[in-house]
């Protein structure tokens, strides 16, 4: 079977777009962690919609699997191939098609494969923005950002891709293609199919373009980096900044000092701007067209911090060098930790109230866990999503191997007793799957599987991820 599978794929494909030599097929076998290993048949490498639907209907005349992939820049695997059962990767990097922009309806139509700093830069040439912003954008693609419902540093003004998703065009597991591309803002017909596929990561189907809201271009910047003395100094500063920046504060990121000792360790040029250390920073960033007016709603917000107690220290960035400095010292947390060694991630969001409570009341559980673990937390304070990504003490990654399931428990159980989410913005994939069934209601878990069981009923896409399967 597998053998007259693949035979079939390289004829609709051709040979570029079919991958079945083992060196050739490594790189689409393993996550970007490094974790999550798997085996595929062969990779499939289509160049249009048409193809992307024979290769799902073949392999679903055949009971093969098919994983779709994007950039291949996910944490949890949830594009990485098993290695029980046939499978076909479906990888959508050809498909880099900007297909439409239109400035006037303010909307882009782009194919699954475009990745998305060149989206932005489309959007920037009519004088638009596309707001998603990740530390992967530069290999990161419109068909995986939908597909996991990617977050960012821009969530706290635009909301998660979800919110910029207006229609879709998807490939569904008998091959069919359902035709959603409608840039309407208003469509009152029933049941909203379009979101049923947004953070579905690939299985119910496989999103080959979308259409997308663009946003009025914001060419000017605000950016500050400040010292505070806790998490709950962070969460209240958040008020101080919404009530003097309004629709204009666009990131308030967190970043704990353990966090910033790996960057400046790990990231070359990285540099800390204080004479002396402090326990927690907060970058804070302001956009729009008026230059003056973010920098009064900057210093109005700041001013009032220091008053309250809030900010121990501040600098105000004077030009894009300083910004770009600035914001080396949060995007480079997770490549630093990379370096560091190995790592146990947690991307969780809580109540934003809950934020200092929590972030208090999992230091002494994972330490009487694992001694001396390092907590390294970062993230968007502004949505309550942290990532909270736990360190080995020096010398002792295999301790930190083995206590791994423990630690990762306490932090799940600690937020969801806390009324939070165990995945915020990077999905279950397939590593967080039994974690989610565990802590999640029957009556949940029962739509879940009727919507899976409805629209795949074989179980052929993406198996394992979200669902157990």
């Amino acid at each position: 079977m597998s053998a007259g599978l693949v035979a079939a794929l390289r004829g609709v494909l051709g040979d570029r777009g079919l991958l079945a030599d083992g060196d050739d097929l490594e790189p689409y076998l393993r996550d970007w962690t490094g974790t999550v290993v798997g085996s595929a048949l062969a990779v499939a490498r289509p160049a249009s919609t048409a193809e992307v639907a024979e290769v799902v209907r073949r392999c679903a005349a055949e009971g093969v699997a098919v994983v779709p992939q994007g950039g291949h820049t996910g944490l949890n695997g949830g594009a990485t191939p098993r290695h029980d059962g046939p499978s076909v990767v479906l990888s959508l990097t050809r498909m880099r098609r900007i297909r439409d922009v239109d400035p006037v309806s303010d909307t882009v139509t782009v194919e699954a494969g475009v990745v998305l700093a060149d989206l932005q830069e489309a959007a920037k040439g009519v004088g638009r923005l596309f707001p998603v912003s990740l530390g992967s954008e530069g290999s990161a693609t419109v068909g995986g950002i939908v597909s996991t419902n990617a977050g960012g540093t821009a969530v706290l003004r635009y909301g998660m891709t979800r919110e910029l998703v207006l229609g879709l065009e998807v490939v569904l597991p008998d091959g069919r293609v359902w035709q959603g591309l409608r840039a309407l803002r208003k469509d009152n017909t029933g049941y909203d199919l379009t979101q049923l596929f947004v953070g579905a990561e690939g299985t119910l189907g496989v999103v080959t373009a979308a259409v997308l809201r663009l946003l009025p271009a914001t060419p000017r910047r605000a950016t500050a980096l400040v010292a505070l003395p806790d998490v709950g100094s962070a969460v209240a500063l958040l008020g101080r900044l919404r009530e003097h920046a309004a629709e204009s504060l666009t990131t308030w990121e967190l970043v704990g000092r353990q966090a910033l000792d790996l960057v400046l360790a790990h990231v070359p040029g990285a540099r800390d701007p204080f004479a002396q250390a402090h326990p927690w920073y907060g970058l804070v960033e302001l956009a729009g067209v008026d230059q003056g007016a973010l920098d009064a709603q900057l210093e109005g917000a700041l001013g009032a911090a220091v008053e309250e107690g809030l900010v121990a220290d501040a600098v105000v960035a004077t030009g894009s060098a300083q910004r770009a400095a600035l914001w080396v010292l949060r995007e480079g947390v997770s490549e630093a930790q990379r370096v560091e060694g190995p790592s146990v991630k947690h991307d969780v969001t809580l109540p934003i109230a809950g934020l200092a409570d929590a972030v208090a009341a999992l230091a002494p559980r994972l330490d009487a866990v694992l001694p001396g673990v390092r907590l390294v937390t970062y993230g968007h304070v502004g949505d309550g999503n942290l990532h909270h990504n736990l360190t080995a003490p020096v010398g002792q990654e295999a301790a930190l191997r083995a206590a791994a399931p423990e630690l990762t428990a306490a932090v799940y159980d600690e937020v969801t007793a806390r009324g939070g989410s165990i995945s915020a913005e990077h999905g279950l994939g397939r590593t967080k799957v039994d974690a989610h069934q565990q802590r999640t209601s029957d009556v949940e878990l029962d739509l879940m599987r009727a919507v899976k069981s409805a629209i795949d009923p074989a179980g052929l896409m993406n198996p394992g991820a979200v669902l157990p399967g």
